[in-house]
């Protein structure tokens, strides 16, 4: 008799992709700067670990919200005892408010309309139950988080069909590349009930255009479907341009209570902003009463501890510490992008250009022996094992161009990051002296060759018109 499920044993849970060996990998042999000063280097894991000393701080500053106390006095039995599927009033108005403050005030969000989920990957699983019927699709543009096989298809059944897009302009989406992947779902008779998109990107790191969201808001509206904002990232825009959310368009266009606003939802968490991953704090937000509702049901699957709801409801209701910590989050973040993006092209190698985001989409293509997906492959494998940087390729992310990789820098000190782009730009070194000499000595046996050739034509040629004297 069979010992465990179908599903479980399956592959859908995407643990085989590259994406995820490397994970494996690196902790196999993890970099220590004493005890293992020779280990790979996580560049593979996107955590923002630049500010966790103002979070410290403000701990340190409010030792009630930290020790579940109220007005000093112990809140622990209230907290322990709470159940209640939509979460804590306090923490949902704070969150509302903090989702508004990293969009410029410029939107509102009620917090009646937010279902808290166990981390942007329950939310967006909670979504494609709420949605999508086992065997419905959703097109995703490339590249694409690899997680995402994970979250939207493993469990729930649903598909993704991707929207290909090129680094010809940047890896924007077109109107092309949308109708063809709508026409490409319909040729697998699969049933489209949406589009879902991260915003900012990742793995590119860059926001959406405005011409990119009223696109696939006009694009969803005709076809009758639902689209999904991840904007998780959303408070990791830096340098001067300011983080365009689709319901800023909406309000632009005057769709704000209209019936195209109920297929818009967005997905949000604390995991990148703040840094708390561990906490599992994410959220829905809707404009659908009946995906509010429903949503709730299925939060039940993975709810927010209340405590954690408590210290963070305190954390987020102080204004001056988020306005603080929003702003010097942006600096840091554009400092050690600006500190990667260097070493990169110290080594020689470019990325895409990016504002956003604790990654670069980095540009390895002329690295690769040949333009295939088994050349960036095998650079990978030399990357984590020689180089010993965890580093994820694009074919992870379903990338439809062979040399692409995503790497982060949030994750790790000034001196980590300097020393991976040490081993990278070594690396870079000798790949192209071996190729220089490998050239070569190409070169010379080409010309040894050819002199060769040309001596026994010439010889030939002697022997055809001087007489034999014997």
């Amino acid at each position: 008799m069979k010992q465990l499920s179908t599903k479980v044993t399956s592959n859908g849970h995407g643990q085989d992709s590259s994406y995820f060996l490397g994970w494996e990998e690196y902790e196999k042999n993890p970099y220590n700067e004493i005890k293992n000063p020779n280990g790979i280097i996580q560049m593979g894991l996107a955590e923002n670990q630049l500010c966790f000393d103002l979070i410290e701080t403000w701990l340190a500053k409010n030792p009630d919200a930290a020790g579940l106390k109220k007005d000093g006095q112990s809140i622990f039995k209230e907290l322990a005892l709470f159940q209640d599927y939509h979460g804590l009033p306090e923490f949902k108005k704070a969150l509302a408010e903090f989702m508004e403050e990293i969009r410029g005030n410029r939107v509102t969000f009620d917090p009646s309309k937010i279902v808290l989920a166990a981390g942007s990957t329950s939310a967006n699983k909670t979504l494609m139950f709420c949605l999508a019927e086992p065997g419905d699709a959703f097109l995703l543009p490339t590249p694409y988080y690899p997680g995402f096989d994970r979250d939207l298809k493993w469990r729930t059944g649903a598909e993704i069909v991707p929207i290909h897009c090129s680094s010809s302009n940047g890896f924007q989406i077109t109107e092309s590349a949308l109708q063809q992947a709508y026409q490409q779902a319909q040729k697998l008779d699969l049933k489209v009930k949406g589009v879902l998109v991260t915003n900012p990107s990742n793995p590119l790191g860059t926001m959406l255009t405005r011409r990119e969201i009223n696109l696939l808001v006009d694009f969803i509206s005709s076809k009758n479907i639902h689209l999904i904002s991840d904007e998780i990232y959303s408070g990791t825009v830096f340098g001067f341009e300011q983080f365009v959310s689709v319901m800023d368009v909406l309000k632009d266009k005057n769709l704000e209570n209209s019936e195209v606003s109920k297929r818009i939802h967005v997905v949000y968490s604390l995991s990148k902003d703040l840094g708390l991953p561990g906490f599992r704090v994410g959220a829905i937000y809707s404009n659908d009463e009946m995906v509010v509702s429903a949503a709730t049901k299925m939060s039940s699957f993975g709810l927010v501890s209340s405590q954690t709801q408590y210290l963070l409801s305190a954390l987020l209701s102080d204004k001056k510490f988020t306005s603080t910590y929003l702003n010097e989050n942006q600096k840091r973040l554009k400092i050690r992008q600006k500190q990667l993006v260097s070493g990169l092209e110290a080594a020689g190698v470019t990325c895409l250009k990016s504002n956003a985001g604790l990654f670069c989409w980095v540009d390895m293509r002329h690295l690769l022996d040949t333009n295939t997906f088994e050349a960036e492959l095998e650079l990978w494998k030399k990357i984590v094992y020689e180089v010993k940087l965890n580093i994820s390729p694009g074919s992870s992310c379903h990338c439809t161009e062979p040399g692409w990789f995503r790497v982060c820098f949030a994750n790790m000190s000034e001196d980590t990051l300097d020393l991976a782009m040490k081993r990278l730009k070594e690396y870079v070194e000798s790949t192209d002296s071996r190729r220089v000499i490998s050239k070569s000595s190409h070169e010379r046996i080409k010309s040894l060759r050819k002199r060769t050739v040309s001596n026994w034509v010439f010889r030939v040629s002697w022997t055809d018109r001087v007489p034999d004297e014997r």
